[in-house]
C-alpha cells in the first residue's frame, strides 16, 4: 500500500489513519480525486478548489508560523520555520504559476471570498494549535501534508490513471507524486514520530486521533467543495 511506502510500519501516523479507516478512505478516494485520475473532473470544480487552496495555503503558513511559536527547542523551531520559509517564498510562487495556466491570477484568488470549507478546515488547524501544543497542531496538519503524498503517489502508480496530455490534472499527479513532495511527506511523518516521543503521545492517542479524524473528514470536504459548486453552475 502507498500508506505504508511513506509512512514506516508503526509510525504514529500510520496508527491515526488506522483509528478511521472509513474516513482516511473516504477522503483518499474521493469523486475528486477519481474525477482527477481519469481526467472527467469539471473544470468549475478544479478551478474553484485552485482559488480555495490559495487561501489555504496562507493559513497553512500563519499554522507554521503557530508551530515555530508553540516548539519548546531550536530544532522544532527551525523545522518550523523552514516549513514557513518554504511555504511564503517556493509554495505560494509555484501556486500562483501553476494557477496561471488555468486562467487564475494571483489577485483574483486574493479577491475570492473564502468558502466555508476553507474556513471551516483552516480554522480548527489553527484552533487545536492554539488550545493544545505542538504535536496536536502537527496531528491536525498531518491529513492535508501525508494526505496529498497518499493521494498523489496512489494515482501515479495506478495503471487506469490517464497520463500526459489526455487528462488537464496530470500536472497536479505529478506534483504531489514527486519525490520532493514525498520526501516532505516523510519528513512530516519522522516530525509527528519525534513530537509523538517527547510529548506522550502514547498516553494521549485516543484525543489525538479524534483531531485527526475531524481534520480529515474537513480535507474531505474540501474535495466536496469543489464538487458542490461545480453542480451549481
Amino acid at each position: 500500500m502507498t500508506d505504508a511506502v511513506l509512512m514506516p510500519e508503526g509510525s504514529f501516523c500510520a496508527r491515526l489513519i488506522a483509528t478511521c479507516p472509513a474516513a482516511w478512505g473516504a477522503y483518499i478516494r474521493h469523486r475528486f480525486v477519481a474525477g482527477m485520475a481519469d481526467g472527467t473532473l469539471a473544470e468549475p470544480a478544479f478551478r474553484h478548489y485552485l482559488a480555495q487552496d490559495y487561501l489555504f495555503l496562507i493559513h497553512f503558513a500563519r499554522a507554521y508560523a503557530l508551530a515555530a511559536y508553540k516548539a519548546d527547542d531550536l530544532a522544532d523551531m527551525r523545522a518550523a520555520a523552514a516549513t514557513l520559509n518554504a511555504l511564503l517564498d517556493v509554495e505560494m510562487r509555484l501556486h500562483v504559476a501553476y494557477c496561471a495556466g488555468w486562467r487564475l491570477s494571483e489577485a483574483a484568488m486574493a479577491a475570492v471570498p473564502e468558502d466555508p470549507a476553507c474556513v471551516a478546515y483552516t480554522r480548527f488547524v489553527l484552533d487545536r494549535g492554539m488550545a493544545g501544543d505542538v504535536l496536536d497542531l502537527y496531528v491536525a496538519l498531518a491529513p492535508c501534508v501525508v494526505g496529498y503524498g497518499v493521494i498523489g503517489a496512489g494515482l501515479a502508480a495506478n495503471p487506469a490513471t490517464k497520463r500526459g496530455a489526455a487528462n488537464p490534472y496530470d500536472a497536479w499527479i505529478a506534483m504531489y507524486s514527486s519525490e520532493e513532495y514525498l520526501g516532505v511527506v516523510r519528513d512530516t511523518v519522522a516530525q509527528i514520530d519525534r513530537l509523538a516521543e517527547s510529548r506522550g503521545g502514547e498516553a494521549r492517542l485516543i484525543a489525538l486521533a479524534k483531531t485527526f479524524r475531524l481534520a480529515t473528514e474537513l480535507e474531505a470536504g474540501f474535495w466536496q467543495m469543489g464538487l458542490d459548486v461545480a453542480v451549481l453552475r
